[in-house]
């Protein structure tokens, strides 16, 4: 028993300092930091998957804590951040919870996570980093017009169009930093568990993509979200006309890949050359609408089954 806490022990010191090493890799080594980001979660996935709750609770709250003597306040967010994803991995592998689980109960935490830190950088420090970026953005293209401008004498975009595109992104800020996160987490999840899976530790499996079938009630939001657009037509800039924006975007994107799915789940039924799947990816982005309705389809007509009597027959 004595053997089992100082092995836990020394095996939790590694990690934190693993976990600080990577985190000052990650500010302070040009090049290398991209790889030492995309890792960042290891330590703390690795010992919240071998070890209960409890002391990976533990381990991560001091893995932070160092991080913050090592680099002081302005690593903490990004450390924090790292930390919230691989305690979310590391438990859901504890617990044999499924990938998919493990996929959304990650993202909730980094975006939970995400949400409490620009509140209180906003609250505590008067810091909008959101808005500031936003601001350096459009500062950027206002100089890149001007640029253009001055080398072929005409303006690529006017004021109005610009701050018509500006206006729309600030709209979409949520679901913008809704699907930037779940994105995160995926990368994370799928750099990160091969890894963990050398060290002996038993991961879930995601099916194939081509296998990808979104909750039906995903069909229900859309037809929803589209009545409401189509009859009540929110007005440009009121807060339902914000809610109604980011909704459709996120619903646009999953019912993609939904539409994407089905297509690579056509191409590997009829054993068509695999190199399809790439070309028919990148098509899938100019023809999002013929996708989009692709995946309502397969939603609620299922026209999986009718691929498979075709190849039966």
């Amino acid at each position: 028993m004595q053997n089992n806490q100082s092995k836990k022990l020394a095996q939790g010191a590694m990690m934190i300092a693993l976990f600080a090493v990577l985190m000052a890799i990650v500010f302070y080594v040009p090049l290398a930091n991209v790889v030492a980001m995309l890792i960042a979660p290891l330590p703390i996935i690795w010992y919240s998957a071998t070890y209960d709750r409890k002391s990976s609770l533990l381990v991560t709250f001091i893995a932070v804590i160092i991080t913050f003597f090592v680099g002081g306040l302005i690593i903490l967010p990004s450390s924090l951040i790292f930390a919230a994803a691989g305690m979310a991995i590391g438990d859901a592998i504890y617990n044999k919870k499924s990938k998919v689980f493990m996929f959304i109960s990650t993202s909730i935490v980094v975006l939970i996570t995400f949400a409490n830190l620009y509140l209180i950088s906003l609250r505590l420090f008067e810091f909008d980093f959101i808005n500031d970026s936003l601001a350096l953005l459009r500062k950027s293209y206002e100089e890149s017009i001007e640029f253009a401008e001055s080398m072929t004498g005409q303006t690529p975009i006017s004021k109005e169009g610009l701050a018509d595109m500006f206006s729309m992104l600030e709209m979409t800020i949520p679901a913008s930093i809704t699907l930037a996160v779940f994105t995160f987490a995926l990368i994370f999840i799928s750099v990160n568990l091969p890894i963990v899976k050398r060290f002996k530790v038993d991961v879930p499996k995601f099916s194939s993509f081509s296998h990808l079938r979104l909750p039906r009630a995903v069909l229900w939001y859309y037809l929803i979200t589209l009545t409401v657009n189509l009859f009540i037509q929110p007005e440009l800039g009121t807060p339902l006309y914000v809610v109604m924006i980011n909704v459709s975007l996120i619903l646009w994107v999953l019912l993609t890949l939904q539409g994407i799915s089905v297509i690579h789940f056509t191409i590997d039924t009829f054993g068509l050359p695999k190199m399809l799947k790439v070309l028919s990816t990148i098509v899938a982005i100019p023809l999002y609408s013929f996708v989009i309705l692709l995946g309502i389809i397969d939603l609620g007509f299922n026209i999986r089954e009718y691929i498979q009597a075709k190849k039966q027959k």
